[in-house]
């Protein structure tokens, strides 16, 4: 097998596996970020095409946001079953499916299958968890870097593809537009093919950072125990006070990112007569700080207090999402927002997921995360479907825009009530 061989090429020059399994899970993940930030394109097209409201397209894009996140603890489930190379293979699938069956949608109820359920289901399988999932197994050192490498591939990718998106839909439409995705969502498929593996001790490796080899876990669970274990830890963390500060944070995460700006900001700014190429540029300038800001949090997360960069990433936020709503929307305002805005757009999650498993352990981070990680998407169909809704009865994205920075405002006080960890990060290694 082509990852054995490369395995021990690399071992030879002191480089370990796992880095290759987080780059492979890093492309994978910004191949799916292609399928999450095209749907922010397709609003005005499905709007001219078939004379669908934006709060009816708005329904199948919250559909699709609460299933990518609500699939999160189960994914996790079945990725410790049934390895994670298969199951991203089955949802890496499923989105190709959803796609090109929307090619073919004459009816409302047809976006809400392609759309909200399969593209919702596949997206979900290969959501953060999965990279919450392989920094956790692979990694002991230098976790929260790689949490906020595989962070920035959701989320810089989702926005790095709206330009091309955009340009393509006025250029050729916006099914030969799709078409690039499911070219990229088969790349995909090949990569994971070739080079996933499911745990270090599969090449006789420690995880990176590690000098024990700790033995796969059995997989002899039944499909009903699969189902109900994610309920099970639900169950278990209902009294966990820190759980429901991550999980509410988490929820006005997704409330004042992907479910707001990622969906409406071409609608958002088409308001404003800055056409849907222009506006993607700018969500594209979004993307490039938060790459940069991304990281910092990672490599900040790994060396400081979590509960205070949260507290720091919530408030400026809200205060950049309060500033957009009253800057009218000129070009040197916009620049102002996209630098500020970008530096803070998912810096949240490294630290999000240190204070997860500092706080519950290794063996279950994975699925207290899927669960965690809900909230963000129950949050993102919330502003998906509250943000349209809105814009259809007000004419106005204005209020959507001052609810989500008020919200962050609260989320930056709660994450104060959280108890300081006992366990430390582990030091980076050199």
């Amino acid at each position: 097998m082509l990852s054995n061989r490369l395995s021990i090429w690399l071992g030879a020059r002191n480089i370990h596996y796992g880095w290759v399994v987080a780059a492979t899970t890093f492309l994978t993940m910004l191949a799916t970020a292609g399928a999450m930030g095209s749907a922010g394109v397709l609003i005005e097209p499905l709007q001219k095409e078939f004379g669908w409201s934006t709060a009816s397209i708005s329904s199948a894009m919250a559909v699709r946001l609460a299933l990518f996140g609500l699939l999160g603890p189960f994914a996790a489930a079945f990725m410790n079953q049934f390895g994670i190379r298969n199951v991203v293979m089955t949802a890496l699938a499923l989105i190709a499916v959803g796609i090109v069956g929307s090619f073919f949608m004459t009816e409302l109820w047809h976006l809400l299958l392609f759309w909200g359920v399969i593209i919702g289901v596949g997206t979900g399988v290969t959501a953060l968890v999965l990279g919450a999932t392989v920094a956790t197994r692979w990694f002991s050192a230098r976790r929260g870097v790689v949490v906020a490498l595989m962070t920035v591939s959701n989320a810089t990718g989702q926005l790095v593809f709206l330009p091309l998106m955009a340009y393509l839909t006025e250029v050729v439409g916006w099914r030969m537009a799709l078409v690039v995705i499911v070219a990229v969502i088969i790349g995909a498929m090949l990569l994971v093919l070739a080079l996933m593996r499911d745990y270090p001790a599969e090449l006789g490796l420690p995880a990176y950072g590690d000098h024990t080899v700790v033995p796969v876990p059995p997989r002899d669970k039944r499909l009903g125990e699969l189902l109900v274990l994610p309920v099970k830890a639900l169950y278990e963390l209902r009294a966990s006070a820190t759980f429901w500060v991550l999980f509410f944070t988490f929820f006005v995460c997704g409330l004042s990112t992907n479910g707001l700006i990622q969906t409406h900001w071409i609608s958002i700014c088409g308001d404003f007569n800055i056409n849907a190429v222009n506006a993607a540029g700018m969500l594209a300038m979004v993307g490039i700080f938060d790459f940069a800001g991304t990281l910092l949090a990672g490599w900040l997360s790994d060396r400081y207090d979590n509960r205070w960069l949260l507290f720091w990433f919530y408030g400026l936020r809200g205060l950049s999402l309060i500033y957009l709503s009253i800057s009218g929307f000129g070009i040197a305002e916009l620049t102002l927002f996209a630098v500020f805005y970008g530096l803070d757009w998912v810096a949240t999650v490294p630290p999000t997921v240190k204070l997860s498993a500092e706080k519950f352990g290794r063996e279950k981070a994975n699925i207290v995360f899927g669960w965690i990680f809900a909230g963000h998407q129950l949050g993102a169909a919330t502003a998906a479907f509250g943000a349209g809704t809105l814009r259809t009865d007000y004419a106005s994205y204005m209020p959507a825009l001052q609810i989500a920075g008020g919200m962050c405002l609260v989320a930056a006080l709660s994450v104060l009530f959280l108890a300081r960890p006992r366990s430390r990060a582990i030091p980076a290694a050199a």
